[in-house]
C-alpha cells in the first residue's frame, strides 16, 4: 500500500512560478508511474503531467513548456515545477501513484494578482 503527502502550493501572481512535492509512503517499490492532476472548481479532474519508473513523461498541451516533472533518484519524491503561471492554472492539484491509483489530499494552487 502506498501513501502519497502533497505539499508546495500557494498563492501566486500571473507570471510566477511555483513548485509541488510529492512524497510517498509505503511500499513504492511497486510504483510504476507516478501524476499530477488537478481540478478547478465546477470541473473535472483533469491530468496535469505524469512520470514513469523509466523516466518517460507526459503533458498535458495547456502546461507543456511551463511545467516539469521530475522524480528523485529513490523514487519516493515526485515534483512539478510550475513556471509562467496564469490564473487558468489555478485548482486543487493532486499527486497519484499507479498501480494502485493512489492519491494524494491535494494542494491549493491560486494565481492571482
Amino acid at each position: 500500500q502506498v501513501q502519497l503527502v502533497e505539499s508546495g502550493g500557494g498563492l501566486v501572481q500571473p507570471g510566477g512560478s511555483l513548485r509541488l512535492s510529492c512524497t510517498a509512503s509505503g511500499n513504492i517499490f511497486s510504483i510504476l508511474q507516478m501524476a499530477w492532476y488537478r481540478q478547478a472548481p465546477g470541473e473535472v479532474r483533469e491530468l496535469v503531467a505524469s512520470i514513469t519508473n523509466r523516466g518517460s513523461r507526459n503533458y498535458a498541451d495547456s502546461v507543456k513548456g511551463r511545467f516539469t516533472i521530475s522524480r528523485d533518484s529513490d523514487g519516493d519524491t515526485v515534483s512539478l515545477q510550475m513556471n509562467s503561471l496564469k490564473a487558468d492554472d489555478t485548482a486543487v492539484y493532486y499527486c497519484n501513484s499507479m498501480p494502485g491509483n493512489t492519491w494524494g489530499q491535494g494542494t491549493q494552487v491560486t494565481v492571482s494578482s
